[in-house]
């Protein structure tokens, strides 16, 4: 599905559609990495906005990356040079500032990494709680947030390891029908590598929209260390895990002698019993809490256990629950724009629950 060349292809005579550069490869790796549980990866490119990868597992779960334009030191879409893929012509929404296609998504990785030096530094804290966060009311968890409210670059090179080699990237894409091409050198005076990636006619991916209006619980959590740890906790034998919240005032009236209700609890069930792991109402573990009524849903451990590496990136987590069930979690994770300041990206996973929970 892929071919890996050790010297430069010969000249394409198509004009590239998409011509992106970054100096360092590891935010945009890591970026793909969060969704890396499956190889089959929808891949969008828009004018205006960046790329999208998208994947999903059993038509249940849904994950996809964002990676917007203003991360890259370099980011140019011919619009003019854009042609419709043969199973794009009749789709009544073609849109000719957008071009998709599937792709190997370990291949790409692999490509990416092909000098060591993509990935994330072993040694990097996960001192989130060090950091500045954006509060409930200055934008809502679908917006990323403004320079101010970011850490500076000096922290965000020290999360993913600050005297290291790094990997520059040269990526471009004639259109349909042409690979993706990659230019890779790990320094000016080093050797430089070409990949070229086959690419695919997009396939319809799962579609599963979140109707903000039938939220029944919304939570960020201040730090992701908050959600990370206590999966981490979860026995790797967990079948299923619940998620269960019941209002403030419901939790505040709890009468005397009558166990009180949690605000926000994870159990873990398996073979080998249960662990449940309840949240306070602290304002500095949770950021924001808002539950319209009690809720209770279960999911695969399995599928959940998906987000750890994005988790593992991030350094805030919105979680969201739709009436039906569904599951939206949003991971910020913070990339340095190229002329200085920080920018905001995010990794979100939506998943439905087990049909038992839905039947109820």
């Amino acid at each position: 599905m892929s071919q890996l060349m050790s010297q430069p292809s010969q000249p394409d005579k198509a004009k590239p559609l998409l011509t992106a550069s970054v100096h360092d490869v590891r935010y945009f790796a890591s970026l793909l990495r969060g969704i890396g549980f499956s190889n089959r990866a929808s891949m969008r490119f828009t004018a205006g906005s960046g790329i999208t990868v998208t994947v999903e597992e059993a038509r249940t779960l849904l994950a996809t990356s964002y990676v917007y334009a203003d991360h890259f030191d370099e980011w140019a879409f011919d619009v003019d040079n854009l042609q419709a893929a043969p199973s794009q012509l009749s789709a009544p929404d073609f849109d000719r500032h957008a071009t998709s296609f599937e792709i190997p998504l370990n291949t790409l990785l692999e490509c990416l990494n092909i000098f060591g030096t993509a990935n994330i530094s072993s040694s990097s804290s996960t001192g989130s709680k060090h950091k500045q966060w954006r509060r409930a009311d200055d934008a809502s968890d679908d917006e990323r947030g403004d320079d101010a409210r970011r850490p500076n670059a000096n922290h965000i090179d020290q999360h993913f390891g600050g005297n290291e080699k790094r990997t520059s990237m040269r990526l471009t894409y004639a259109g349909p029908g042409h690979p993706l091409t990659l230019v890779l050198a790990e320094d000016s005076s080093g050797p430089t590598t070409t990949c070229e990636i086959s690419t695919f006619d997009s396939e319809p991916n799962l579609e599963l929209p979140f109707d903000a209006e039938q939220t029944a619980l919304k939570i960020i959590f201040k730090s992701s260390f908050w959600l990370r740890d206590a999966l981490s906790e979860l026995d790797p034998s967990c079948e299923k895990i619940t998620l269960t919240a019941n209002p403030v005032a419901d939790v505040q009236s709890a009468r005397t002698g009558i166990p009180a209700k949690p605000l926000f609890r994870i159990q873990g069930t398996g073979a080998f019993g249960s662990t449940e792991m309840d949240y306070p109402n602290d304002r500095e573990v949770l950021e924001t809490f808002e539950c319209s009524r009690s809720v209770s849903f279960s999911y695969r451990f399995a599928h959940i256990s998906r987000t750890l590496r994005a988790l593992q990136n991030s350094t805030k987590t919105s979680l969201r629950l739709e009436q039906e069930g569904l599951l939206s979690l949003q991971f910020l994770v913070p990339v340095p724009r190229p002329r200085g300041g920080m920018s905001d990206s995010f990794i979100e996973f939506r998943c439905l629950a087990l049909d038992d929970d839905v039947a109820q």
